[in-house]
């Protein structure tokens, strides 16, 4: 299934670091692109973040952006080592027909082959959105050992919610399960830094879903 639908089954990620909300806001609209929806809060940035983590950031919404124009969903990735990207991969779900191609499981499917265990071990994943269970065991088996991501997937679902009105009636977990969780159960080693530039995600993320074939054909009509 695809990334957006992992999150809103009961694999719903969300963030549970104990920052409070910020008085930033994006005033988002519904599928039809006329209604204004309700303003979703934007998170504030951790802040263990660095100035070249909101420049590459910056970067990495740029390249989700590019997805969408692909016919893809709006995520990217990149692999970053010693403050120059190294690689970088958009999702790919519909252009290439594999279910697989979230950005993270695609740049490490195509990076392993080509650097070796220790140069992916000192190099840092930033992925445009907070990853989904399966990116994050794509990235604990490749032995990346940070992760700097930009929107929680908790925010990511309010948007989904707010244009399409049937995405609420789904079941979600009380105590969702975050990338920090996953890590802290499977590869205590890992660092994850997050949320960063959340409302420039929302917005990305917002102008992008209405339009999506997958969701428009089971939430559109309901």
């Amino acid at each position: 299934m695809y990334k957006i639908l992992m999150i809103l089954s009961s694999t719903l990620l969300a963030l549970t670091i104990g920052h409070s909300e910020s008085t930033q806001t994006i005033s988002e609209r519904d599928a039809s692109g006329g209604t204004p929806a309700k303003q979703i809060m934007a998170l504030p940035d951790d802040p263990a973040t660095t100035t070249a983590d909101r420049e590459l950031m910056s970067y990495a919404y740029a390249l989700a952006e590019r997805a969408v124009e692909h016919g893809n969903h709006p995520f990217s990735a990149l692999l970053v080592k010693d403050g120059e990207i190294i690689f970088e991969f958009e999702n790919a779900v519909y252009s290439l027909q594999d279910v697989t191609q979230h950005a993270e499981t695609g740049l490490i499917s195509q990076a392993t082959r080509q650097f070796d265990r220790a140069t992916l071990a000192a190099s840092t994943l930033y992925a445009s959105t907070e990853p989904c269970i399966m990116c994050c065991g794509a990235i604990r088996w490749a032995g990346i050992r940070k992760v700097v991501y930009g929107t929680t997937s908790s925010k990511l679902t309010e948007v989904i919610r707010q244009i399409y009105p049937a995405a609420a009636k789904n079941p979600l977990p009380e105590s969702p399960l975050a990338i920090r969780e996953i890590f802290q159960r499977t590869e205590p080693g890992v660092q994850v830094y997050g949320p960063l530039m959340e409302a420039e995600g929302i917005a990305i993320h917002a102008k992008s879903w209405g339009e999506d074939p997958v969701l428009r054909s089971i939430l559109g009509n309901q």
